[in-house]
């Protein structure tokens, strides 16, 4: 579970975020949409640990990424908007590295390993160098290492941006199961027809405000994602 309370980010006299809060709870696929700018990335940069804030705080199952950051972080898999990856690196060599850190046994991951590289039909291209690969492949990559060590909570920005369809259909697929197993999933889209079908609970953010907040039946009412999230951009 992730709880959100009271968190405000300053960036000198301007506010990122304003009083934010709101929880995703074990189970759950949690959708967070805005405007490029609205205090996206760096809500989320702050519930991995990465930005600092100035007041509230952030609970990753009941452990704040403020006291706690460690124990916080290795409950934790994050996927950022931009593959940002070693690139002289070998993608098996990547994704091993990011387990070595999480401490994964060799047996789980060996196992996760080959059934994501499967889903993802990059199995021939573990053993090449990750700077020969596209955006897409690369976002495969960053995929498969933050699944591999099989994490409690999923934080991804922007997850689907690079992959082909197959790619998107698996990547779905595999958050419906993760969720299964009380899996807790966050994550930003602009791709608001997939958050309204694939997510139970959605946030809608401006200007560094929460707008909307709630169960996406709740949200959308009657209307699309689409229309409500153009509706309050206005």
């Amino acid at each position: 579970m992730i709880e959100i309370q009271n968190v405000t980010k300053k960036y000198g006299d301007k506010k990122a975020l304003k009083n934010i809060s709101f929880e995703v709870g074990n189970g759950e696929i949690f959708a967070f949409i805005g405007h490029n700018g609205a205090g996206k990335t760096t809500l989320i940069k702050s519930i991995m640990g990465i930005h600092d804030f100035d007041e509230g705080d952030i609970l990753i199952n009941g452990k704040s990424i403020k006291k706690e950051p460690v124990a916080c972080k290795k409950e934790m898999a994050y996927v950022p908007d931009n593959p940002e990856l070693y690139e002289n690196m070998k993608a098996i060599n990547f994704i091993n590295f990011i387990c070595d850190m999480y401490e994964t046994p060799q047996d789980k991951r060996e196992k996760n390993i080959k059934k994501y590289a499967k889903e993802f039909e990059i199995e021939e291209n573990l053993g090449d160098v990750i700077s020969s690969f596209s955006h897409g492949m690369k976002q495969k990559v960053a995929l498969i290492a933050a699944l591999s060590h099989d994490p409690k909570v999923l934080v991804m920005d922007e997850p689907f941006v690079g992959l082909d369809p197959k790619a998107v259909f698996d990547m779905k697929e595999i958050m419906r199961k993760m969720i299964k197993d009380g899996k807790t999933i966050f994550f930003s889209t602009h791709i608001l027809d997939v958050a309204e079908k694939l997510c139970t609970r959605v946030a809608i953010i401006k200007k560094g405000e929460l707008v909307k907040v709630g169960s996406m039946r709740t949200v959308k009412g009657d209307k699309s994602l689409e229309k409500i999230f153009l509706e309050l951009e206005k």
